[in-house]
């Protein structure tokens, strides 16, 4: 007689389907009394949640979740779709709005020539003038790490030079065989 008996799979039950909106709206909506106000902006008062969505959906608008922290939470009778308009015009509004400085990185040597130079100024005071920090980094091979102090005189000519444009933001110590200064780009 065999006894093998071969394994089932075990079955999950399928998790629900998330709402994925930022507020609960409807159904969705899982206190049993809310606080309505409508889209007068009107306080009705505390309602019974499915009595509200009644009250919403008779008037061809949705029951929207405005402050679920409170209690009972706050409802709003409003159309869901031009509300979530509006929010994301006001978003992509303050997102205009909002600058990012960038780091631009220039890497030289302590021996870089003078014409090699004078083109990363150039490059330097462009991204200065568009508003983005400048990483000046140098890095030293081998036995150059002797040669650190040429290394440092040259930062020391670079902030001559960027004076007008820029300050000084950050200037690093000697880490390993590498060194940096970053520049921003001064207050009008």
């Amino acid at each position: 007689m065999n006894t093998f008996q071969p394994r089932r799979p075990i079955r999950t039950a399928r998790p629900a389907p998330q709402n994925q909106e930022k507020h609960k709206i409807n159904r969705f909506i899982t206190a049993r009394e809310v606080m309505v106000i409508d889209e007068e902006g009107r306080q009705l008062g505390v309602i019974p949640t499915r009595e509200a969505v009644n009250m919403a959906q008779d008037r061809g608008l949705d029951l929207v979740e405005v402050a679920p922290q409170s209690q009972p939470p706050v409802c709003k009778i409003m159309d869901y779709g031009k509300f979530k308009y509006r929010e994301a015009k006001k978003e992509a509004e303050a997102k205009k709005k909002r600058t990012e400085i960038q780091t631009k990185e220039l890497r030289i040597r302590y021996r870089t020539d003078v014409g090699d130079f004078e083109t990363k100024i150039k490059h330097a005071r462009e991204f200065l003038a568009e508003g983005d920090k400048v990483k000046f980094s140098m890095r030293f091979k081998g036995r150059e790490i002797a040669f650190i102090e040429l290394g440092q005189q040259k930062f020391d000519e670079l902030i001559t030079r960027l004076e007008d444009v820029a300050t000084v933001d950050e200037r690093s110590p000697k880490m390993g065989n590498s060194i940096h200064i970053v520049f921003a780009p001064k207050k009008a």
